[in-house]
């Protein structure tokens, strides 16, 4: 397996004169392939999330251990981002998303087709297993694209371009909502009694196509395709210098120690990932069971909601990176604090309407609601995607996957897996789900303090 995922040798260069034509066409479609690819990963990841509260009427899981086994992608895709981020930048960038992809979307269909019995400890215990593996397969999702990035694309404009990119993951969040509601109507018109399966089955019948697109679309480096480094291409060899040859792979040293662990700065941006992550997740991944537990939403209500959600975070994303460039000269850390600042409000807002505090009408309840969703999804994702460009401007393009891996562990163990998950999940079982929303609310407040830290040495980075 080790020797199938390895990177292709840098091809005989071509022609001069052909150079640019094929530069950007060559970029095009790696952008393209990394960008559904990488939403594609989403059709396969959130998908308990949606048929919860359904598989909590039908008996299959236990209210009160949901939250665990939403928890298992969470837990497995820390560790798996973290240990594929190395892995990553020592295979073909092609191969090790698309085998990845195809792997999830097995696991997540079998979800919709294994017949579960009566027993919620059981089902819930297989599903924790099932979700275990989804996570794990999730993180040959990320580590790819960020080598596709560093490889591809130049310091000075990755982080607009890393921006657009990102929206792959709120695109693929919003198709999945909808993709979830067909496969549902489709099963009920096949005459399944547990119409939940749906929310499994189809959304990975379709990353199991796009996995064909990423295959034709995806090439790992320039230098595999006969062209020069990005940096030669563009002039641009700006940010931290590599060591070693186009392909040539690293030491796990050099990777995990010299590059991650005695990197001070990167510590700091994989902390303040915590917050951003539990605000994240601990919205997105609740809404449909909050808003149904609440009696705000019906189930199909809810799921419009969380894809609305999603695909405001699209447009926050690009305007996020946008700003960044234009305003602060591609410093990340004082568009962060802005935006979890607001997103703040956003989530102070939906707590305020969801606990009652705020007291209106029916209807006016839902447009709020729908206003607090688009608040935080359109603020929340700048940082979820600006975090990543932390990463990679602190570390060499050949060390990329293991710098995003290490800032995402922090992310998804601890923001999403202990903090969205558990910790919310928790409160929400154990006093309610006003206290829950209110910890999330608390949760954006420190995420502003703790992305203001890296003010300063951005401001200092930008004079060297």
């Amino acid at each position: 397996m080790s020797r199938f995922l390895d990177p292709p040798k840098p091809k005989a260069p071509i022609p001069a004169e052909k150079v640019d034509k094929e530069y950007k066409s060559m970029r095009l479609k790696v952008f393209l392939g990394a960008f559904l690819g990488y939403a594609a990963y989403y059709l396969v990841r959130k998908n308990l999330s949606l048929a919860a509260p359904d598989m909590i009427n039908d008996g299959i899981l236990d209210a009160g251990k949901v939250g665990l086994a939403m928890s298992a992608v969470s837990i497995a895709y820390a560790f798996s981002k973290f240990v594929m981020g190395s892995v990553s930048d020592r295979s073909d960038a092609r191969k090790f998303l698309v085998v990845g992809l195809i792997l999830s979307a097995v696991v997540m269909m079998s979800v919709g087709l294994i017949p579960f019995g009566t027993n919620t400890a059981v089902n819930t215990a297989i599903i924790f297993v099932l979700m275990l593996m989804v996570g794990w397969l999730s993180g040959f999702g990320w580590p790819p694209c960020g080598r596709i990035m560093a490889h591809w694309f130049s310091q000075n404009e990755r982080s607009f371009k890393m921006s657009i990119w990102n929206v792959s993951h709120t695109i693929g969040s919003f198709s999945l909502g909808f993709l979830a509601i067909a496969g549902v109507a489709l099963a009920a018109d096949l005459g399944v009694a547990q119409t939940w399966r749906g929310n499994f089955v189809f959304p990975a019948v379709v990353a199991l196509a796009i996995s064909l697109f990423c295959w034709w679309a995806i090439r790992d480096t320039p230098e595999s395709c006969g062209l020069p480094s990005v940096g030669d291409w563009r002039n641009d060899h700006s940010g931290v210098g590599s060591k070693g040859k186009a392909g040539e792979k690293l030491p796990f040293k050099v990777l995990f120690v010299d590059y991650v662990l005695k990197n001070k700065l990167l510590w700091v941006v994989a902390i303040s990932n915590v917050a951003v992550y539990m605000v994240r997740y601990g919205i997105g991944d609740w809404a449909p069971t909050y808003l149904q537990a609440k009696g705000i939403m019906t189930a199909a209500e809810s799921k419009v909601a969380f894809s609305v959600h999603n695909i405001v975070g699209a447009v926050g994303t690009i305007a996020c990176g946008w700003a960044t460039s234009k305003f602060f000269k591609g410093r990340c850390a004082p568009m962060n604090v802005i935006c979890m600042l607001l997103c703040g409000v956003g989530v102070f807002l939906y707590w305020l309407v969801g606990s009652g505090i705020l007291a209106v009408s029916p209807a006016a309840q839902k447009v709020l609601v729908y206003v607090a969703l688009c608040i935080i999804g359109f603020f929340i994702y700048g940082p979820v995607a600006l975090t990543g460009v932390q990463a990679l401007n602190l570390v060499p393009k050949n060390a990329a996957g293991t710098a995003a891996g290490f800032v995402g562990l922090f992310g998804y163990l601890l923001g999403d897996a202990v903090c969205s998950k558990i910790l919310v999940g928790g409160i929400a079982s154990g006093s309610s789900w006003d206290a829950a929303m209110l910890s999330v609310a608390i949760g954006a407040i420190v995420g502003v303090l703790l992305c203001a830290v890296l003010i300063p040495s951005e401001k200092r980075l930008a004079r060297q």
